[in-house]
């Protein structure tokens, strides 16, 4: 009898990272995938990161995930966003030779400790009278059994594809998709809905005119997602040109020939990274929109053109396409396509993405209605993180909104569901002045460490640059009062005045730490008396059917939210999406003042 501990369905981001964590951390393994060959495959756009996912990536290698590290191995540019703004919102972004980051993956995988890896499709679950998964069913008709079952299927879940009138059943373009599955989840008691997204056609490079475009130059670096320091090399270029006025009317006099517009699809697609023809039709405004023109891969002949993604037959892609300025003679070697999968509404996972119908069974990544690589695979690392865990009986693992964006998105996706692929943006953290990518290590090394899922050798190393920063702030303090030392920021800050002034020798990424924590302190201050005071409240129950029409100094829009939602406690409405800080502290006060109304006592009187 085929027997393991935790049992990975799907190769993707997800699958990745929910495998190599729970073998890492010494639970027996098996990773079933359709094509070993395709493991950590990216169908969509060759690149890593960004504001808001790129917070997350940094995460992900605080908790000792896979990701980051890959990126290190196989990047051909990298660039900080936003380096314009504050450090709060600024996001690190790598173009992938996503070939190498395939092949890396795989060989990652083969080559670690308690996993195995299966090339199967798998078409049912087995699920006792309990409740309780007990393995999975394979088209090979394997029985393989394990008391922890995490599913990453992707778009592979009864995935149909799409290009103009025509459709054809597939996960990705050339691979069949999972059919089955879908039944035994919904005999498990699961809900399920559809959901869409959609690639752009690849283009052959050397029919490209890249003289025309403007180009995106890379940044300089001394870090990328990792901790320790890696000095960037910088080895493609990527290119910016637009659609025009000729694209547009080319779409729009064939909108009608879309599959998403002619009636083909019924799956909801991201509304933030909508396709070239929803564009058009949505913003009939806008006379150009962006397409960032990057390589897929060191060696590759074809490029990624980001931001037409379509499905609009191929002689229609021809003629937009060739329309755009830098694509007058391009040749189209694959074709756009929209494709629709099922999914699971994530309202019914825990916190530890468990289902909360079946004992065992996780999910991770767009199976709960998440868009993304970077997101796939946060879900994937809690996944495997907790799968571990429960088979060892030990306590389960979840972070918080307030201390990572991985704790928003998963509050998020179990709290308030979706209704569109979910996407991470900073704007979705109400306490991201505190969520930063300078500090992700000082957020989650401590958690790691204790985990299992970072060595010894660089624990040391994190707390010796940990004390350096401590003792840097400490001496800026003494010496300078706040406004004083912001002169000097705003004149420069970097290694060598900040040595200067503390006469230490020390890292890059404490620099950044210190500029933000300075700049940003008496705001840092205010949140986090609001991270203790939400906290403290957060089960604060809200009286059913409460009047939010009645609040002064709560705007129409977030009455109208409020009343659409209605949550239950203080924790459901702090995450509403809009909600303000200003907001839960007005709700809080009148939340406590109807409860001493009623004379209920729910908090001693020198409470917050």
């Amino acid at each position: 009898m085929k027997k393991f501990d935790v049992i990975v369905v799907g190769g993707g981001h997800a699958g990745i990272e929910s495998a190599y964590t729970a073998a890492k951390m010494g639970s027996k393994t098996l990773l079933i995938t359709l094509d070993i060959e395709k493991i950590g495959l990216m169908p969509c756009n060759p690149a890593i990161g960004g504001v808001g996912k790129g917070h997350i990536v940094y995460e992900i290698s605080a908790l000792g995930g896979l990701m980051p590290k890959l990126c290190s191995k196989t990047y051909l540019q990298a660039r900080m966003l936003n380096t314009k703004k504050g450090p709060a919102v600024q996001g690190l972004r790598l173009q992938i030779d996503k070939f190498k980051y395939s092949k890396l993956s795989k060989e990652i995988l083969t080559n670690t400790n308690n996993l195995s890896l299966l090339e199967d499709i798998v078409e049912k679950l087995i699920i006792d009278n309990n409740k309780n998964i007990q393995g999975i069913v394979t088209k090979k008709n394997d029985l393989i059994f394990a008391p922890n079952v995490i599913l990453t299927t992707g778009t592979f879940l009864n995935g149909k594809i799409h290009i103009g009138d025509k459709s054809h059943t597939g996960g990705r373009v050339g691979e069949s998709s999972a059919t089955k599955l879908s039944i035994s989840l919904i005999e498990s008691g699961l809900k399920m809905g559809r959901l869409k997204t959609g690639t752009p056609p690849r283009l052959l490079k050397s029919t490209i005119d890249f003289s025309k475009m403007e180009k995106q130059d890379a940044t300089n670096l001394n870090y990328l997602f990792e901790f320790y320091p890696k000095k960037t090399v910088n080895t493609h270029h990527c290119y910016i040109t637009h659609t025009n006025e000729k694209t547009h009317q080319i779409i729009k006099d064939n909108l009608k020939l879309s599959a998403l517009f002619g009636g083909n699809i019924t799956g909801i697609g991201p509304r933030y990274c909508p396709s070239i023809e929803d564009k058009i039709a949505r913003f009939q405004h806008k006379k150009s929109h962006h397409i960032f023109v990057e390589p897929e891969g060191a060696n590759s002949d074809e490029v990624y053109p980001n931001g037409i993604s379509t499905s609009l037959p191929l002689n229609v892609q021809k003629k937009y396409v060739q329309s755009i300025q830098g694509f007058e003679n391009t040749i189209i070697t694959k074709p756009g396509y929209a494709i629709e999968y099922d999914f699971v509404y994530p309202e019914q996972l825990k916190h530890t993405l468990e289902t909360k119908m079946v004992n065992g069974l996780f999910l991770a990544g767009q199976i709960n209605g998440t868009t993304g690589y970077e997101e796939a695979a946060a879900q994937g690392l809690i996944a495997g993180i907790n799968a571990h865990l429960k088979n060892n009986n030990q306590p389960s693992f979840t972070l918080s909104r307030t201390e990572s964006y991985i704790g928003v998105m998963i509050d998020d996706l179990v709290t308030m569901g979706v209704d569109e692929p979910y996407r991470m943006f900073t704007s979705r953290a109400e306490r991201r002045l505190l969520l930063r990518q300078d500090n992700v290590f000082l957020r989650l090394t401590n958690k790691s460490y204790k985990l299992g899922l970072i060595d010894q050798g660089l624990y040391n190393d994190f707390n010796t640059e940990k004390s350096q920063l401590e003792k840097a702030l400490e001496i800026i303090r003494k010496k300078y009062k706040h406004n004083e030392i912001i002169k000097i920021f705003e004149r420069n800050y970097n290694k060598t005045i900040i040595d200067k002034i503390t006469n230490l020798n020390i890292s890059e990424r404490n620099i950044q730490t210190i500029y933000a924590e300075i700049i940003y302190e008496p705001y840092i201050k205010r949140e986090e008396l609001e991270v203790a005071k939400t906290q403290k409240f957060q089960q604060l129950q809200i009286p059913p059917n409460f009047n939010y029409n009645k609040m002064p100094g709560l705007s129409i829009e977030l009455q109208e939210k409020l009343n659409r939602h209605q949550p239950e406690t203080i924790a459901q409405a702090s995450i509403i999406p809009g909600i303000t800080p200003a907001a839960i502290s007005l709700l809080i006060f009148k939340t406590k003042e109807h409860h001493n109304n009623q004379n209920v006592t729910f908090f001693p009187k020198d409470d917050l």
